[in-house]
């Protein structure tokens, strides 16, 4: 289609560009084909005859349209196939360049970002469902508290036995029943015992 519209045309040659290059298209009356320059910016393919003209040729809404390989004789050709209306077959320099267009052309359609969309949707959906899913109850075991770890601490020992006694049944230690021990000696001052009685001696 031809277009005039002094605001369109500034839009193409505006950049920035999503896509543009060097391509040949196929003329709708003449078969041969002609070398344009083409300017993709979203949905809306715009063909100049040269580089830096400032009004395009003509425009090609990228919409309700499928992008694929052309049946041409000619390498490197791709179709943009409209259902029941015209198919614009275009032919590029190299499968490079051949495969970056029809990459871009099929991006560039409302259909195709509505599907991505929609997909993104799905996934963040997911991620979401996972998140929820994960328990968050904390196991019994971190909730009981625990005691703090025991030291060693010398001075919870038993108290040693006050000074003249010891543990025969509360007998002050130098009273052995019946006998008197001189820690001064070592030994014995006095053999006399009596059973059952406490003798006391003298200590010479």
């Amino acid at each position: 289609m031809k277009i005039n519209e002094k605001n369109l045309c500034v839009f193409a040659s505006t950049p920035p560009f999503d896509c543009e290059g060097f391509l040949n298209k196929r003329g709708e009356v003449n078969k041969a084909f002609q070398r344009r320059y083409f300017v993709l910016k979203g949905n809306l393919l715009f063909y100049f005859e040269k580089k830096g003209d400032k009004e395009p040729l003509g425009l090609i809404i990228v919409e309700g349209c499928t992008i694929e390989l052309s049946e041409e004789s000619d390498q490197y050709c791709f179709e943009i196939a409209f259902n029941g209306n015209r198919t614009y077959v275009l032919s590029a320099d190299s499968q490079e360049i051949m495969e970056s267009w029809m990459k871009a052309l099929t991006c560039a359609g409302y259909e195709y970002k509505k599907l991505v969309v929609a997909e993104l949707q799905r996934q963040l959906e997911e991620i979401d469902c996972s998140r929820n899913k994960i328990p968050t109850e904390v196991t019994p075991t971190t909730n009981v508290p625990r005691p703090p770890p025991r030291r060693y601490n010398p001075f919870n020992r038993p108290a040693p036995p006050l000074p003249g006694t010891s543990n025969n049944n509360g007998v002050p230690g130098p009273f052995i029943n019946g006998q008197f021990v001189s820690a001064r000696h070592g030994g014995l001052n006095s053999t006399h015992t009596s059973p059952g009685k406490y003798m006391y001696l003298a200590l010479s």
